[in-house]
């Protein structure tokens, strides 16, 4: 039996309104998102990667069309299903780490269970086990402005997987790292994706991201031109 895919997108569209002039990000998308992929969206500035992204992670909501999460609908959530669908079964990394600067490494890993409530022996159990996951061992008590950009970026990884979400959103990763960090990083994720079977979905424009993606979708003025599935 074919497993459910984690994300179902049915004929979305999205219009914004810049001004006095309506812009479409979106065009009437489908895209199926199935459990374990390392998928990548792709495509110029403007092209609808990031806001695919909001949509997905419930952070935005579509003019038109469904989008399904683990076969629920998104738009049928009221803003504290959504909040908690977001909060459960969605992890998210962003270029600028989005890390809460007076907490440490720890407590920023550690801040999701707390909003699960989870008891505080399986949150030091969870969140030591990911710091060592991600090459963080020995650095937990640091604060943000104590640690690299990419020992920042290994953070935010860390607080996206620690809950163990159904997919993990991670737009431009590598965007704000050099090029050595940048390669690390990505073979890390490869590894909790390869190991641990965390479904990635990217957004880029960074060339190395897309050289590792196994499924490549690229974008142009919101709508997909090209879904290459890699072995």
């Amino acid at each position: 039996m074919e497993e459910k895919p984690i994300v179902e997108i049915e004929g979305v569209s999205k219009t914004y309104q810049a001004g006095k002039v309506p812009v479409q990000a979106v065009k009437e998308l489908n895209l199926i998102i199935r459990k374990r992929e390392f998928s990548v969206l792709c495509g110029p500035s403007g092209s609808g990667k990031t806001t695919i992204l909001n949509l997905i992670g419930a952070l935005d909501t579509p003019t038109r069309g469904k989008i399904f999460l683990e076969g629920r609908d998104l738009g049928e959530l009221g803003r504290g299903d959504q909040a908690r669908v977001r909060r459960e079964r969605i992890g998210f990394v962003f270029q600028s780490y989005n890390l809460i600067p007076v907490m440490t490494a720890y407590e920023n890993a550690e801040f999701v269970l707390s909003l699960q409530n989870v008891d505080r022996e399986e949150r030091f159990r969870r969140v030591n086990r990911v710091l060592q996951e991600v090459g963080l061992e020995g650095l937990a008590d640091r604060r943000p402005d104590e640690l690299s950009g990419g020992q920042q970026q290994r953070v935010a990884i860390a607080r996206a997987i620690v809950s163990e979400p159904a997919i993990v959103l991670a737009d431009e990763p590598t965007a704000n790292v050099d090029s050595a960090t940048a390669e690390g990083l990505l073979d890390l994720m490869e590894k909790l994706n390869r190991e641990k079977g965390v479904t990635f979905l990217f957004s880029t424009h960074d060339q190395r991201v897309m050289d590792r993606a196994r499924r490549l979708i690229r974008l142009q003025d919101g709508r997909v031109i090209e879904d290459e599935v890699r072995p």
